[in-house]
């Protein structure tokens, strides 16, 4: 057993980020300013995009971009019932209605066919969810999207590395939209951004993300002198700090570097578990890049009996820290009560919330850690 426990999705903080938040406090330009913009044109760079507007978190990238379609009320928005609840939440604050449709057994992401079912006169758009960094099949979503009018909104929060065939994940719906919480592949402890190709959505996004205001709060207080703003919205408090982004700008530098690591980490779980009793990742689908944010296995208590919630129970005594991305959304009470969703309606995301278990993939790891992990697994559920 170990010494430490082993913290789940810790992120790895080299010294130029901490040069660079040291360098704003030394400034004292801490709230949206100039490091927010590089950052913001350092990730369209990498992404191919045409323009970014940086925010306090992923919710805040998908609630502004559904704002943005101006739901009327009825208007449904199709998601994925395997992702986090802000994903459906953001639909709800946007004055929409969020319909499930279930996932595809192996890619866990949401089955296009099951799409094609659950479109009504009222649906606006798609929210696919590009999970544990696997691209969804955007081919099919796309076609769905063009066919029937819809706007495509992409929860990218896993998805930062993400290719599919030749297409950078975020850039094939209207707007895509990222996580740098502190467990995801670029970190800036909380924060979000949206891309987009249209001029006229990343200005309201911005302008949305401020309070409404014309102008960004840095603009008006830097040497071209103050300049006074309008309130042209009833906006919200969705920017980004300097002090978020001065950790951003240097861990985006090392999004590949970091890939890597977490590639290599992945290859060392599927050959350790392939011939253990539980459920590991499917392939990576020939024309993509997984973005390996998360590994998940799933434990089925019939197979390796353990059920999946002694087994988080296990492994926390093995001081390795687990996690489960998700438990199905109609899981959870609140949706159960409001839209009356059963889990028996989507019996692929229910089985997978009832047995999925995410192990530490972060670049942080150490050799010795990996292997803690894989002892630690095998010890529970070897044969």
């Amino acid at each position: 057993m170990r010494n430490e426990f082993l913290v789940f999705g810790q992120p790895l903080i080299e010294e130029e980020e901490k040069e660079e938040v040291l360098d704003s406090m030394a400034k004292a330009w801490l709230g949206t300013g100039p490091k927010v913009a590089r950052f913001e044109r350092d990730f369209a760079a990498y992404k191919g995009a045409t323009y970014a507007a940086a925010l306090n978190s992923c919710t805040a990238a998908l609630h502004l971009s559904l704002l943005v379609l101006e739901l009327k009320p009825g208007d449904e928005v199709i998601t994925s019932p395997m992702t986090f609840c802000a994903t459906v939440n953001t639909i709800i604050h946007a004055g929409g209605t969020p319909v499930l449709a279930d996932v595809e057994p192996g890619t866990m992401n949401i089955d296009p066919a099951e799409i094609l079912k659950k479109i009504t006169r009222r649906t606006r758009a798609i929210l696919p969810v590009h999970f544990a960094g696997r691209a969804c099949a955007m081919d099919a979503v796309m076609a769905i999207a063009r066919e029937h009018n819809l706007a495509v909104i992409e929860d990218c929060a896993h998805a930062i590395e993400t290719e599919y065939k030749g297409q950078k994940a975020g850039t094939m719906g209207d707007f895509g939209c990222f996580s740098f919480y502190s467990t995801k592949n670029v970190v800036t402890g909380e924060g979000g951004l949206v891309i987009t190709r249209r001029a006229e959505h990343a200005d309201r996004i911005k302008v949305l993300g401020l309070h409404g205001m014309s102008k960004d709060a840095w603009k008006r207080f830097s040497d071209a002198g103050f300049k006074h703003y309008d309130v042209v919205e009833a906006g919200f408090k969705y920017n980004m700090m300097d002090l978020q982004a001065a950790i951003g700008i240097h861990q985006l530098a090392r999004v590949e570097k970091y890939w890597k690591k977490r590639e290599a980490v992945w290859g060392k779980y599927q050959e350790a578990f392939a011939r253990l009793p539980v459920g590991t990742p499917a392939p990576v689908e020939a024309g993509t890049r997984h973005a390996y944010h998360l590994y998940t296995l799933l434990v089925d208590g019939a197979r390796t009996g353990i059920r999946r919630d002694e087994f988080l129970d296990a492994m926390t005594r093995e001081k390795i820290g687990v996690g489960v991305h998700y438990r199905s959304i109609p899981e959870h009470p609140f949706y159960r009560k409001t839209f009356g969703w059963k889990c028996e309606e989507y019996p692929q995301a229910y089985r997978i919330g009832q047995q999925t278990v995410s192990l530490p993939i972060s670049p942080k790891l150490t050799e010795t850690d990996v292997q803690d992990v894989i002892t630690a697994v095998q010890k529970l559920v070897g044969t």
